[in-house]
């Protein structure tokens, strides 16, 4: 994450279970701890809307958000393609059982559980949340005690990553079976992915799908990544994964599903512009690097540079600089 000095290198699923990383975070100076946390939220660990890390500061999140249009991307995605894909979930069923891996703070879990109160008005709805971090737990507890309109669903959280729920239930042999699944950017934190798929594709009960989102395999942080992944600073919090791969992993376990890209941008402009405080923030999250631009070796900074501004990492637009940040969205079948 940093040259020189690195956060942490537990192999542990998400940053949020290491409390220990955490804790280490919490004690840079706060120049720096709002980086890294740029950088993971770059990660999507922080992607739900207010941010995993306990820094009481969310104006950088809300900065990438202002430059970036993923937040349209999954709102069409939600309102146009989400009815259709739960459909026929709740068919012949008296109670709708959702599991939520990787909830955060609930704002997009909000959003699919109103998506299928509509389609199946009155019925009863089971969500559980599997999340690892304390913190959105309780904030996606408050976000429940002020919403209206849900009082037809029973929530339950479980304060652990997914590999921890799924030993958990398969020591105690609590094999739920569930209607619909969801795990949102959380698989970059997923040590055995193949493994995490075909367990909880076991656990889908008749007509039940999995949603899947993650970055697109067409978008430009493939492009980076595959370049300049080996250059860059590194710990195994987390993993270079895209839709490419998981769709390799899913044809190889027989796996059905649908596959949805959606194009979204992120407005880089300000990384070409010496002493930028914001283009500082960008490069720090393209990068997965704390101070990127102040500490990287300058031929590997200018080297990125001048590939960002090239037609396959970027479009110009209205004086812009728009990296492609599209995201695909799988749905697995039963």
């Amino acid at each position: 994450m940093c040259w020189g000095v690195k956060a942490g290198n537990s192999p542990t699923e998400s940053l949020e279970a290491d409390d220990n990383l955490l804790s280490k975070i919490q004690q840079l100076p706060l120049e720096k701890k709002e980086s890294l946390e740029l950088a993971c939220f770059f990660c999507h660990c922080c992607y739900r809307f207010g941010g995993h890390f306990p820094t009481g500061n969310c104006c950088q999140n809300r900065k990438f958000l202002s430059n970036s249009t993923e937040h349209q991307c999954m709102q069409e995605f939600m309102d146009k393609k989400l009815p259709g894909i739960i459909a026929r979930i709740g068919d012949i069923k008296s109670e709708i059982k959702i599991l939520s891996i990787g909830g955060g703070a609930g704002e997009i879990d909000l959003q699919i559980l109103s998506k299928v109160q509509a389609q199946y008005p009155g019925v009863h709805i089971i969500n559980e949340v599997v999340e690892p971090s304390a913190e959105q737990i309780t904030k996606y507890k408050e976000l429940v005690a002020k919403t209206s309109n849900l009082e037809n669903i029973k929530f339950a959280w479980h304060k652990e990553t997914s590999s921890e729920y799924q030993n958990r239930m398969m020591e105690k042999k609590e094999l739920q079976r569930w209607d619909f699944i969801h795990m949102i950017q959380m698989l970059y934190y997923v040590k055995d992915i193949p493994a995490t798929l075909k367990f909880f594709h076991s656990r889908l009960a008749t007509n039940a799908k999995i949603l899947i989102i993650i970055v697109s395999g067409a978008s430009s942080w493939q492009k980076l990544w595959e370049k300049y992944g080996s250059r860059l600073p590194r710990n195994d919090l987390c993993q270079y994964v895209t839709s490419s791969d998981l769709t390799q992993m899913l044809d190889k376990l027989g796996i059905k599903y649908e596959y949805y890209d959606l194009l979204s941008t992120m407005d880089i402009s300000d990384c070409f512009i010496d002493g930028n405080e914001n283009g500082d923030l960008l490069w720090d999250f393209l990068t997965e690097t704390c101070n990127f631009n102040t500490t990287a070796p300058p031929d590997l900074k200018a080297e990125i540079m001048k590939d960002l501004q090239k037609p396959e990492f970027s479009i110009k637009k209205e004086g812009k600089v728009l990296f492609n940040n599209s995201l695909s969205f799988i749905v697995v079948e039963a």
